[in-house]
């Protein structure tokens, strides 16, 4: 009996691992679904390139909205069921951008499917807090942040190769069917939940610990780190295409999509951060992501394509770091509804994504891709402060929580 009880937590814990990896290659395939495509989609629809973005922006954009009362909602009802009605509707809505007529229906489609996807980021950590050991909590959020990386990728990779054959529809029928058998592995494989106390559905109670959350400095610090590692992640990405289409490089698209293979490096990253946060202190590990991130920026400076490609991965890899650690410690930093603590989290993270793609911008027409890099540069000091410098001379334990 003494000899099982570890058996059967390793087990759950793999089994958690396993379902939260597949629910979020499922989310972030389904959430950027459209991006590879862009050119084809407004090329049929008749559209400009900038409307036919909005079938990326109102999606991330309902994600930001709906956090907060999805997972207040879990709070009541739970995890599970949020995030398995969750995944079911946004597969559902993802079949059904394939055969939308309009751009208009296509709006209105993406928006829901936005609200849906609400249901995975923030309660899936929520989940964790629940139901996993706290020695082995840094491990199962790397698990959970090596997923999103891989639906990041597929969900721009898949469509982009599928497309080449049979044109945009096919390539969002694709991750559609894709996003079925994930949810399908998700229903069979995720534990019933255990640690889960459901709270009565009152409004006041409610508000009361989300301005809780609001109020606590060190919940604030963890949602302005989610904010600029995303500002800086988003806008590196974004106008290191225009640099690369750009001479002296002149690379032909294809070949500049092949840039978001970097994407793996972050997936390398969440699991060893993971890993790390749980044997360092978290502040160590968020410390140390950010130097790695800006240090990989560095790299991206000079004209040659080699060191380039290498710094993105190196900035790739820092960033992911730095998210596992923020968003385990955002969780595990709440006192109570920690649903809501990481709801707020990822309201401040596509914040920053949406900030960052338009603001970094504005340093990039003025001095090139020099200024995009310090624009992205800043924001990772602004992480960097928020996340680590407050805490100098305090005394951490061994998981990151702060010592009487």
């Amino acid at each position: 009996m003494i000899r099982r009880q570890p058996d059967e937590s390793r087990a759950k814990l793999r089994r958690i691992q396993v379902a939260l990896v597949v629910a979020a290659c499922a989310t972030f395939s389904l959430l950027y679904m459209p991006q590879a495509v862009l050119p084809e989609i407004a090329h049929e629809l008749a559209i400009s390139p900038a409307s036919a973005s909005l079938t990326v922006s109102v999606t991330t954009g309902a994600l930001a909205v709906a956090v907060i009362p999805v997972s207040t909602l879990s709070e009541v009802v739970g995890r599970r069921p949020i995030m398995l009605a969750a995944l079911v509707g946004a597969t559902l809505l993802g079949l059904c951008v394939a055969v939308v007529p309009s751009y208009e229906l296509l709006l209105v489609v993406r928006t829901l499917q936005g609200v849906a996807l609400a249901g995975l980021p923030a309660v899936a950590l929520a989940y964790l807090v629940d139901e996993v050991p706290r020695g082995s909590l840094g491990r199962a959020v790397g698990s959970w942040v090596g997923g999103t990386t891989i639906g990041g990728l597929v969900g721009r990779v898949l469509p982009s190769l599928v497309s080449d054959v049979g044109g945009w529809r096919w390539g969002m029928a694709a991750v559609g069917v894709m996003a079925v058998a994930a949810t399908l592995i998700f229903w069979l494989t995720l534990p019933r939940p255990t640690g889960f106390r459901p709270r009565q559905a009152r409004i006041r109670p409610l508000a009361a610990t989300l301005f809780g959350h609001l109020a606590d400095p060190r919940l604030r610090r963890m949602y302005l780190v989610g904010f600029g590692i995303m500002a800086a992640f988003v806008s590196t990405y974004n106008y290191l295409t225009f640099r690369l289409a750009a001479p002296p490089f002149d690379l032909p698209p294809a070949a500049i999509g092949l840039l978001f293979l970097c994407y793996l490096m972050g997936t390398v990253a969440s699991f060893v951060a993971g890993r790390l946060s749980d044997l360092l202190t978290r502040r160590i590990v968020l410390g140390s992501s950010l130097v790695v991130a800006l240090a990989g920026l560095a790299l991206t400076l000079p004209d040659s394509l080699p060191v380039l490609i290498g710094g993105v991965a190196v900035f790739t890899l820092g960033y992911f770091g730095a998210h596992v650690v923020a968003s385990g410690w955002t969780s595990a930093s709440a006192r109570t509804a920690p649903a809501q603590a990481s709801a707020l989290y990822t309201l401040g993270y596509y914040a920053g994504s949406s900030v960052g793609g338009w603001a970094g911008g504005f340093p990039y027409a003025h001095w090139g891709w020099p200024g995009a890099a310090t624009f992205a540069a800043v924001m990772i000091g602004v992480a960097l402060g928020a996340g680590v410098l407050p805490l100098i001379g305090g005394r951490e334990g061994p998981r990151g929580g702060r010592r009487a």
